[in-house]
């Protein structure tokens, strides 16, 4: 079972649209939902938790259409968002007392375990945390309730490193069990790069791809040359070039590379995660 299936899913607003998305997250998976400020991330979260409706097509969350029945996996969704939403003057010790009256599940135990984890204060306001404690509560609370699939929306911006590495291990512990899924999106395409089993790509409303994670390493390549070295290559399989002051590089599809064949006496590597995704944002396919 998929824990997220979306078919073929648009959404219009006057100024911006999601077009025709389709996109799975398999259980027991992280997906990593990357692309630019405005691209739809943030629409595409709201639209899997059910806060706006789509113009058309269908959302599955655990097997159950949400349109009619997201109430029925609502405790099964754990989501932390990229501010944390508390009141002010709420400790932590009090976010266990308002929560364990909102989820049927909630973990009191579990939800210790983890402020002690995460070396947050109990009863100090939650204004006076820095950006750092208020991710870790939030995270601590989706945690709590023994829900099966994380839902992150940059949830990991802005924290230092020790810290982000220190969350990327605790999403790690959490897809051991085989029931257990992420999506995550992020800017921070290192995190993605080490967490992710699967990498979705969004840009301007369209998904240029959804892909196995090491499935991009086989599929891409960067080649480097001369511009006279790289006209030769076959410009149905060009993702993107860009001019440096050592030659030309380009991104190349393999699997739309017709002949099977790269230019003679050209570099060649597999690129990042990073320059995969700014190749394909940039786009030109021209030399």
């Amino acid at each position: 079972m998929n824990a997220i299936e979306i078919r073929n899913v648009t959404k219009r607003y006057p100024d911006f649209s999601l077009e025709n998305l389709n996109l799975r997250l398999p259980s027991g998976c992280i997906l990593g939902l990357i692309g630019e400020n405005g691209a739809g991330k943030s629409t595409t979260i709201k639209l899997i938790l059910n806060l706006i409706r789509r113009d058309s097509g269908e959302i599955f969350v655990m097997g159950k259409e949400i349109q009619n029945g997201f109430d029925s996996v609502r405790e099964d969704i754990g989501v932390v968002l990229d501010e944390a939403y508390f009141p002010e003057s709420i400790t932590a010790r009090q976010v266990n007392a308002v929560m364990k009256r909102t989820y049927k599940k909630w973990d009191e135990r579990e939800y210790s375990a983890l402020i002690r984890r995460f070396s947050l204060p109990e009863d100090k306001p939650f204004k006076n945390f820095s950006r750092g404690m208020k991710m870790k509560l939030a995270i601590a609370v989706a945690l709590s309730h023994h829900a099966k699939l994380l839902i992150l929306d940059e949830a990991t911006s802005g924290l230092d490193p020790i810290v982000r590495d220190e969350i990327v291990d605790l999403f790690y512990e959490f897809t051991r069990k085989e029931d257990h899924s992420i999506l995550i999106s992020s800017h921070i395409l290192s995190d993605l790069e080490k967490l992710c089993d699967y990498v979705a790509f969004l840009h301007r409303g369209k998904l240029l791809f959804c892909e196995e994670k090491d499935r991009l390493s086989e599929r891409f390549l960067t080649v480097s040359g001369t511009k006279a070295q790289l006209e030769s290559l076959d410009k149905q399989a060009i993702c993107g070039v860009r001019e440096t002051d050592y030659g030309t590089q380009a991104l190349i599809d393999m699997e739309k590379l017709t002949n099977g064949r790269l230019p003679g006496n050209c570099r060649t590597q597999q690129p990042t995660l990073e320059e995969i995704i700014i190749f394909l944002a940039k786009g030109g396919n021209s030399l």
